[in-house]
């Protein structure tokens, strides 16, 4: 959960970026609120089948295998001695207390706990060694936090062993998270929900201390809300005091400023009214005084503490370099796990993840080419430490809007042909690219070539009979007598035409007397006249124009 109200107080904070925004980073899951929000998801949408939170756990990690992610897996340890309150009223909301009750059997005993270790029988711990043995055969390490997993996944983000973390719980910020994002979409269009904390400092005025501060005034897993506070007022009272000196104010007079008359009464709900001067100053001692709990105050500065030194592993540990290591992808037992699990055969498995895998090797092999030019190396593609290579282009692409291509791989075991984005493989494979782009620029379909030629050929013959038999025309019908004389009209619709006969009696004079000679007869009968001679030599003009067409 993390802190009462605070994701909506950061909802203008919040941005949803495309999943390819992921490529290439390094990421710490806080793997319980994965398994959480899986299992609600298969829940509410009745997924039947066995472990569906391991199904949809395994997409999500093939997701981000193939944009080339480094993923850390973190998993709670023990409960802080501070939450077991809360802890024992979750437990008790769902009616599984007895493993609890066993281990802690009133208030005194929480009082007076460090941490409490978490029940490793129970369905849910079964479900996070699950998701661990998936990830340890996909080769994703899991790193076993000493208390809260957001809060380590905090640390290594904070300290830059990490470009971001995945969590659900809002109080990860408090831990000293800078990149947090809260949710992760697959399929078309895919994205994820972005909070970035120097846009929550910039934008609300809100950094670390304050978020701190907001948790003792609105409650979370760590204390009680205060009475009388709501979320408008608690964001202006912290902003009345400010960053700098929030901390030590609640650390030095406990909440007793909270509890002031008429301090942030305001229907601003941008959260970013102006507070008079008045307000921002301290409480009257004698007033403090009187109405200082001592015991809220002592509570006050554990919960600080909490927050500000978490108990985690250090970046330098043992263990925290252990996970920063790369793990090997187990294929056997890999299929192993998802044959029991899903009741796929291996051909399947494989069909899911290997494409992934070499799309994830076509990207270290487009970083690795990045930096090799970056150092003014030219190293030779093929000596390059990377697993599958692309083999072929096949076909070019368009997958939900973007420019992608089809591709072979080369590599062991042997992986199916899939489509990888046209931007990846024009920074790893360039060469190719522009093979396959030239290859493409003189390879046509031959039927089709031929069937365009053809037609344009009968374009431009229809064109040019159809301006012959015009130009023909044209000049017979100029050397018609308009006082009747003889005249002829010459068929040049084939190059050997049929020609009629058509006999015509005398007409009026404002009639034109039109002979249709038969150009049939051969030179020996008798002598060709001129419209004679000019028809033959136009027919074998416009015959030589359709063989040369035509050849």
């Amino acid at each position: 959960m993390g802190v009462n109200k605070l994701w909506e107080i950061l909802e203008s904070c919040k941005k949803t970026v495309p999943l390819n925004h992921l490529q290439n980073k390094r990421l710490c899951v806080d793997l319980s609120c994965w398994i959480v929000q899986l299992h609600s998801v298969s829940r509410r949408h009745h997924i039947n089948g066995d472990k569906p939170f391991l199904r949809g756990l395994f997409h999500r990690l093939r997701a981000l295998i193939a944009l080339n992610c480094t993923i850390i897996l973190v998993a709670d340890g023990s409960i802080p001695a501070l939450k077991l309150s809360t802890y024992r009223k979750r437990l008790g909301s769902t009616g599984d207390v007895s493993s609890f009750i066993k281990n802690v059997q009133d208030e005194a005993t929480l009082e007076r706990k460090t941490s409490l270790k978490r029940n490793l029988g129970s369905e849910f711990s079964r479900m996070i060694k699950d998701a661990k043995d998936l990830g340890i055969s996909l080769g994703i390490p899991c790193l076993d936090g000493i208390e809260e997993a957001e809060a380590q996944c905090a640390l290594l983000n904070s300290c830059g062993f990490s470009d971001g973390c995945f969590t659900a719980d809002s109080d990860v910020f408090l831990f000293g998270a800078r990149t947090v994002y809260r949710d992760i979409y697959l399929g078309e269009g895919g994205y994820v929900i972005c909070y970035e904390m120097n846009e929550i400092e910039s934008k609300l005025g809100f950094g670390r201390n304050s978020l701190i501060t907001l948790a003792l005034l609105l409650g979370g897993d760590y204390s009680q809300k205060v009475h009388g506070i709501g979320q408008e007022t608690a964001c202006q009272l912290v902003k009345s005091i400010g960053e700098e000196n929030i901390l030590q104010q609640t650390m030095s007079q406990g909440l007793a400023f909270a509890k002031k008359k008429d301090v942030g009464k305001s229907s601003d709900k941008s959260l970013i009214a102006n507070v008079s001067m008045e307000d921002k100053q301290c409480w009257d001692m004698k007033n403090m005084d009187e109405r200082q709990n001592p015991k809220l105050d002592e509570h006050s500065q554990s919960v600080i503490n909490a927050y500000l030194r978490p108990n985690c592993h250090s970046p330098e540990s043992v263990e925290v370099q252990r996970v920063l290591g790369q793990l090997h992808f187990q294929r056997d037992q890999l299929h192993l796990l998802c044959a029991q699990s899903f009741g796929w055969p291996p051909d399947k498995t494989d069909e899911y993840i290997l494409p992934k895998i070499a799309e994830r090797d076509l990207r270290r092999l487009a970083n690795l080419r990045a930096i090799s030019y970056d150092l003014g190396i030219q190293a030779p593609m093929p000596r390059l430490p990377v697993g599958y290579r692309v083999a072929s282009i096949l076909k070019h692409r368009k997958l939900n809007g973007v420019e992608c291509f089809e591709v072979s791989w080369g590599g062991e075991p042997k992986v199916r042909p899939s489509i990888v984005p046209a931007s990846v493989l024009r920074s790893a494979c360039p060469e190719m690219l522009s093979d396959f782009a030239s290859k493409g620029a003189k390879k046509q379909n031959p039927c089709k070539a031929r069937r365009k030629q053809s037609e344009n050929e009968k374009l431009v013959l229809d064109e040019v009979e159809t301006q012959l038999k015009d130009l023909v025309l044209h000049g017979e019908y100029q050397s018609i007598d308009m006082n009747g004389a003889n005249s002829c009209i010459i068929d040049l619709s084939t190059p050997s035409p049929p020609i009629h006969m058509h006999k015509h009696g005398a007409c009026k004079s404002n009639v034109l007397q039109v002979d249709v000679i038969d150009l049939s007869e051969s030179d020996e009968e008798r002598p060709l006249t001129d419209h004679e001679r000019r028809g033959r030599e136009l027919r074998t003009f416009l015959a030589s124009i359709k063989e040369d067409l035509s050849s």
